[in-house]
């Protein structure tokens, strides 16, 4: 399918691993020029070079932390006029209620909540300006059915999904949208942080929590980050313009629910 989003550019954070960068690739694949960004600048380069050598799209990369002040503003600057934005930041620690203070509390809403919206607010006018956009927050399927262990998640993650409810039906009459993709558990790093925290708490090896969890999921696998990444470029392509202010689960049918 022709996602009629070739020519676009397209921001994508935390996007040298994982679920963020298979996000960007599809976009690539799209025909979309991309601006990259993570932390570490050489997973960074490296994704970015294989990206160029097989999509042949521009790729602008810079290194920084996209939850702070100062790196969300080296992002913008380079990324300029955007048609597509697609926010992602690695989620805070697993733990229990009493483990967490305000510290924590704190920089889970900056790297997940607020970061998201900072971004969104820097983007949106010239969306809207333009009469085109798309904007997809890559979330947790926590905001429909909270992880205990995820409390710091399930707090800011709700409170960007709020935002995003009211927010996407304000900008929707200009031609811009604002949807959520709360995945359930990929294959990436983050899927082996949490197996080896689950391994350690229970005292059992790391493939039998792996197991253990994959015998949660009725697709009785682990998701893919390139699945993923097809599903947000579905959303950030010019079929989606009537999907508005939703929150798109992509768990495998792991969260139990007839609505």
């Amino acid at each position: 399918m022709d996602l009629g989003i070739k020519g676009k550019r397209g921001l994508v954070t935390a996007s040298s691993k994982g679920l963020g960068l298979g996000c960007a690739r599809a976009l690539a694949a799209a025909g979309v020029d991309l601006v990259m960004n993570a932390r570490g600048a050489e997973a960074l380069e490296a994704a970015a070079d294989e990206i160029r050598r097989e999509f042949g799209v521009a790729v602008t990369t810079v290194a920084c932390d996209i939850t702070t002040e100062a790196g969300r503003t080296e992002v913008l600057e380079a990324a300029g006029a955007v048609d597509i934005l697609v926010t992602n930041a690695g989620g805070p620690p697993p733990g229990m209620w009493t483990d967490w203070d305000r510290d924590d509390f704190i920089g889970a809403l900056d790297a997940n909540m607020l970061t998201p919206i900072l971004l969104m607010k820097a983007c949106l006018p010239g969306m809207m300006e333009r009469g085109w956009g798309r904007v997809v927050n890559i979330t947790s399927q926590s905001v429909k059915s909270p992880i205990g262990v995820l409390g710091l998640s399930n707090s800011a993650r709700a409170g960007l999904t709020g935002f995003v409810a009211g927010t996407a039906r304000q900008v929707a009459p200009q031609g811009v949208t604002i949807n959520n993709l709360l995945p359930g558990i990929h294959d990436t790093d983050r899927a082996v942080s949490l197996d080896q925290g689950v391994s350690q708490a229970q005292g059992i090896s790391f493939e039998d929590a792996r197991a253990q969890r994959i015998k949660t999921i009725p697709a009785g696998r682990y998701g893919s980050a390139a699945e993923f990444g097809e599903t947000c470029a579905f959303l950030c392509s010019q079929h989606a313009g009537f999907i508005v202010g939703q929150n798109l689960l992509a768990d495998g049918g792991a969260f139990n629910s007839t609505l």
